[in-house]
């Protein structure tokens, strides 16, 4: 092997070993995050904003779709290790279905149009991308298992909703005046965030590469 080859080699290996450590740190720094939620007025104690998908859209920009789909995953791993589940774990993959659609979609549009217009359509194409899935997740799967899980109809979940919000009258408007909020609302405020300090971080992943 050739003192050339085994430099591409040995450049291959350490960036590979780059990016595997990116992802850690953006895993590490997003279950940090998910300690720290927000509760919102318009929606029941449960529902609460956090931001955790922020490194993991950062590294979908940084590193492409699939890095961020495994950084989402390890945050979830990671979250289920430390805090264990209530929902036997249908929460936590519910949970990495919605903060997929949000950063996917995003991801997969700015590898295409690396430009800050590219960014913008990424994030309001994943932010509404969420919300359907969001709704859907919670309609069908995420309140029925929270239901079963604290031993409670959904009509107790729903009544939790509407003490907060006069609106919310059943399952439906639960899921149209408190989920779907709560998900354009996450979206937006990640998203955001996002724009704000890509430019200023992005160099970072870029070093050695």
């Amino acid at each position: 092997m050739s003192t050339k080859t085994m430099a591409n080699v040995n450049g291959e290996t350490g960036s590979k070993v780059r990016i595997m450590a990116q992802m850690g740190m953006l895993s590490a720094i997003a279950v940090v995050l998910m300690l720290f939620e927000v509760p919102l007025p318009f929606a029941p104690s449960f529902y609460e904003i956090d931001f955790s998908e922020v490194p993991v859209l950062v590294g979908c920009f940084a590193m492409g779709p699939a890095a961020g789909a495994v950084i989402e995953f390890i945050k979830i791993l990671l979250n289920f290790a430390v805090n264990g589940t209530v929902t036997a774990g249908v929460g936590e993959a519910a949970n990495f279905l919605i903060g997929c659609a949000l950063v996917l979609p995003a991801g997969m549009i700015y590898k295409k149009r690396r430009t800050r217009s590219g960014a913008i359509a990424g994030m309001i194409t994943g932010t509404l991308f969420m919300t359907l899935v969001g709704c859907f997740l919670n309609a069908f799967i995420l309140l029925p298992a929270y239901a079963k899980a604290f031993g409670m109809p959904i009509d107790a979940l729903v009544g939790m909703g509407k003490a907060v919000n006069s609106q919310i009258k059943g399952l439906s408007t639960f899921v149209i005046f408190a989920v779907a909020p709560f998900n354009l609302l996450k979206g937006t405020l990640v998203s955001l965030i996002v724009f704000l300090i890509y430019k200023k971080i992005s160099p970072v992943f870029r070093m050695g590469r």
